[in-house]
């Protein structure tokens, strides 16, 4: 096992903890999102072919 040599002074040894744990990644938290339906309820793409096939005039 290796070791740090010389042994860091107290202050070090509190920096490289510090560095060390700001370093490293956290697990965060799912992100739940919505569900499509909700998403794209109100849009036009979302209808039915034959219902999107309205004349304008």
């Amino acid at each position: 096992m290796s070791s740090i040599r010389p042994a860091p002074t107290d202050e070090e040894a509190v920096a490289i903890v510090a560095a060390v744990e700001a370093a490293w990644p956290r697990a965060a938290a799912p992100v739940e999102e919505p569900p499509a339906r909700w998403r794209w309820s109100g849009r036009w793409w979302s209808k039915p072919v034959p219902l999107r096939r309205t004349r304008p005039w």
